[in-house]
């Protein structure tokens, strides 16, 4: 007689190994950036006056889901431990109608637990902050910036002191965004090739950039400090290096560097660079 074969159970270890260390990397896998920064817990740290609501909103949810899960959970063990070998069955002809009413209450119940606060506090969020659009732009002190997204980096266009976009004055910057804290933010953003997606997770921000569109986002920082900002849409062969630095400076810090690069503009300008040109009309048709 033979001996035994040994090495099939250590090939299969082997595999489920490989297979945890792939799942892994596939987890916590980032969209064109590197990880965010995080002061403990699950979520990058928060530094948008705003972005709250965002986190207050998944917790809330979690938890919904997390009771929810927990009575099911019961309902299901106490089915198993009423029914068991020594239940007798009983036949029921039935006409469905209680299993259908049961089964709408319960959906019902979830509905408006769950996603009835979803749909609530959307809305309250949206309509008083995110989508505010009025009152970002009716602060004076508000700084505006054009986006011009393209394979594979973000261009950035600020207004000089003349508060229009292509002239003279205008501070351009390649994958370097600088903003004041304390102040609203606007960003107006363009494509000019395919479909990017500008993602500011310690911002709680993320909207697609679509060719032939112009999009909206606002926000206003309350910490200083330089955060990512990556591409959350798939654009090509080189998305993952489509990344971007965010630097949040004090107000002071922020005008000097603003003076700084509003002088080095006006002594690069060239009016025949076409090329360079590519910003537009500030948009305020926002919805």
């Amino acid at each position: 007689m033979s001996a035994p074969e040994t090495g099939h159970g250590e090939d299969i270890l082997k595999h489920l190994k490989q297979w945890g260390a792939l799942l892994g990397a596939l987890a916590f896998a980032q969209p064109a950036m590197a990880v965010p920064q995080r002061e403990g817990g699950l979520y990058p740290r928060d530094v948008s006056v705003d972005g709250h609501r965002i986190d207050w909103l998944i917790n809330i949810t979690a938890i919904f889901v997390g009771i929810l899960f927990v009575i099911m959970v019961a309902l299901m063990i106490g089915a198993i431990v009423k029914h068991g070998r020594s239940h007798k069955a009983e036949y029921d002809h039935g006409t469905g109608t209680t299993q259908v009413m049961v089964a709408c209450g319960i959906s019902a119940a979830i509905f408006f637990i769950v996603d009835g606060n979803l749909f609530v506090n959307s809305v309250i969020d949206l309509s008083h902050a995110f989508w505010n659009f009025g009152s970002a732009e009716n602060n004076p002190q508000a700084v505006r910036i054009e986006i011009n997204a393209h394979q594979w980096a973000w261009d950035a266009r600020y207004p000089g002191p003349d508060n229009k976009f292509n002239t003279e004055d205008d501070i351009v910057t390649l994958n370097d965004i600088r903003i004041p804290k304390g102040v609203p933010v606007i960003f107006q953003l363009g494509s000019v090739d395919v479909i990017h997606s500008f993602y500011a997770p310690n911002l709680r921000q993320k909207i697609d950039v679509v060719p032939g569109n112009i999009t909206h986002l606002w926000f206003e920082a309350k910490e200083t400090g330089e955060f990512d900002i990556g591409c959350a849409q798939h654009c090509g062969t080189h998305h993952y290096k489509m990344r971007a630095m965010l630097t949040i400076l004090d107000p002071p810090a922020y005008q000097a560097w603003f003076d700084k690069a509003v002088a080095n503009a006006k002594a690069s300008w060239d009016p025949k660079d076409e090329e360079a040109h590519w910003g537009w009309p500030w948009v305020k048709d926002y919805y």
